[in-house]
């Protein structure tokens, strides 16, 4: 027989509840280990689902035709970069060039008038800002399908068409909306004290832009900037409507997105399947690069952006 001792002003249901007070941590511990393992089982499976298909494509460039329809992820007999050789001299180091001509103004051009826009947006109070901020926001859920056509003539009227000033401006226009979002969270958590020292000491509003809000929106301008990289490197409808020859004599001026539509239809109906896998691992190797060295980056401009 045990003899149950009961502080004084101690209740038999006081006393229950402490044991099961007592039972909640290691009740929490399990809920969190089969929380990890869900979480952890599912971005590993999310991860081979990337993978398999980037070392798929990587292999078929290696491979031979009939090696490439006996089985997908076998091992090539035969290393060669010959595949690699034929895609770049049937057009891709063409299409490439045009694509990174294109990318290096219109990126810069985007994190410029994006940031802009929003520093102004997030530190100038005035009639309308709501408006045109939700004006923006509103932009970045509309379907580019819807504006094909409209664009289009738009371009062609002002002489435009197949012509890289006029892709350039398409694309900062197609991305402000993104950045601007984006952009306007981070302006919005500076430090207002920085902002009014500077106003004090006598600079003027473009310098403490440039100068003072700018450097301090670092991360957040190479996370913004590197998913404008990515968004426009891959993008293929707005090129494949803008970027046709519009006579004989206008030359070919093909984004590499178009470039593999076009070396599959200058195949015709000779089978060189090593050529278009080499020609997309050309096209995934230049992004696959920006991503992984820019990573740590990417994920401290969306921590901080969450955490303010």
């Amino acid at each position: 027989m045990t003899t149950v001792i009961k502080a004084p002003g101690e209740s038999a249901a006081e006393r229950s509840g402490g044991a099961g007070r007592a039972k909640e941590p290691g009740g929490r511990r399990s809920e969190g280990v089969v929380l990890n393992v869900f979480s952890h089982g599912f971005l590993v499976l999310w991860a081979i689902m990337i993978v398999l298909p980037l070392i798929w494509l990587a292999l078929g460039a290696f491979k031979t035709d009939a090696q490439i329809g006996g089985s997908a992820l076998s091992w090539p007999s035969n290393w060669h970069f010959d595949a690699f050789g034929r895609a770049w001299t049937k057009g891709i180091g063409g299409y490439f060039a045009h694509t990174l001509i294109v990318l290096v103004f219109s990126v810069p051009l985007t994190m410029l008038f994006g940031s802009m826009a929003a520093y102004v947006l997030a530190r100038y109070p005035f009639p309308g800002n709501r408006i045109i901020y939700y004006f923006f926001v509103s932009g970045a859920m509309f379907p580019v399908f819807l504006a094909l056509v409209p664009l289009f003539f738009m371009v062609k009227r002002f002489d435009m068409l197949n012509t890289y000033q006029g892709l350039i401006l398409v694309y900062v226009a197609y991305s402000m909306p993104f950045t601007v979002f984006f952009m306007h969270t981070f302006f919005r958590t500076l430090p207002t004290a920085i902002h009014e020292a500077a106003v004090i000491d006598g600079a003027s509003d473009t310098r403490i832009f440039f100068q003072v809000m700018l450097p301090m929106a670092k991360p957040g301008l190479i996370s913004v900037g590197i998913f404008n990289v990515l968004g426009q490197w891959n993008q293929y409808i707005l090129p494949a409507v803008l970027m046709q020859p519009q006579s004989s004599s206008d030359p070919e001026r093909y984004m590499l997105t178009q470039g593999l539509i076009q070396l599959q239809y200058q195949m015709g109906y000779e089978t060189d399947l090593p050529v278009l896998f080499a020609g997309a691992t050309i096209a995934v190797i230049p992004m696959l690069a920006v991503y992984l060295s820019f990573q740590r980056q990417i994920q401290a401009g969306l921590t901080s952006a969450t955490l303010k």
